[in-house]
């Protein structure tokens, strides 16, 4: 469909903009990764933090360089890249989207206008939500675009209709098996 072509590329403009930034700038995307940590770290008790799992708790340690920092907002990045560039050429878009969606996670996690360094100011807390309605706003469209079936059934409906087909099917052998075995 004709809309479909023209609203995909649309919609997955952002993605790739923002992962080409990422990939361009990992210096303050690892900033604002370092906020988000910063904030979940206040939250957490260490005694959660120590029994997290390697990785994890490093991370909620404040364990991460700049460096790692920058190289994880390099690579989430360059996985927007990769998949709104598929979403927006038609590329397996259900799978683009949905991969999409889940990528934003972290941006919704991290845009929370909660906490951080200290107190937010106003100015600081209103870009924050404006950030998280950005990133749900844009979540909430990939999962309806990776859910989106183009107008052909879904599985669940092939899959009842093809049982349904087939208890008829046998119903009618069993039916001509009977006539021959009479007759």
């Amino acid at each position: 469909m004709l809309l479909r072509r023209l609203a995909r590329p649309m919609f997955a403009s952002w993605f790739v903009s923002q992962g080409l930034d990422a990939l361009r700038h990992p210096g303050a995307h690892a900033q604002v990764v370092r906020d988000g940590l910063d904030s979940v770290r206040s939250r957490v008790p260490a005694a959660a933090r120590s029994s997290a799992p390697a990785p994890l708790a490093k991370a909620l340690d404040g364990g991460l360089s700049d460096k790692q920092l920058a190289t994880a907002a390099q690579a989430h990045g360059a996985a927007m890249l990769v998949a709104g560039t598929m979403l927006a050429v038609g590329r397996a878009p259900r799978t683009a989207a949905l991969a999409l969606a889940g990528l934003t996670v972290p941006l919704v996690l991290v845009n929370l206008p909660i906490g951080g360094r200290g107190v937010l100011t106003a100015a600081e807390k209103k870009a924050r939500k404006e950030r998280l309605v950005r990133a749900l706003s844009f979540a909430g469209g990939a999962v309806l675009a990776g859910v989106d079936l183009e107008g052909r059934p879904g599985v669940t409906w092939r899959v009842q209709h093809a049982r349904t087909d087939r208890a008829a099917l046998r119903a009618a052998r069993a039916t001509e098996a009977a006539k021959h075995v009479d007759g």
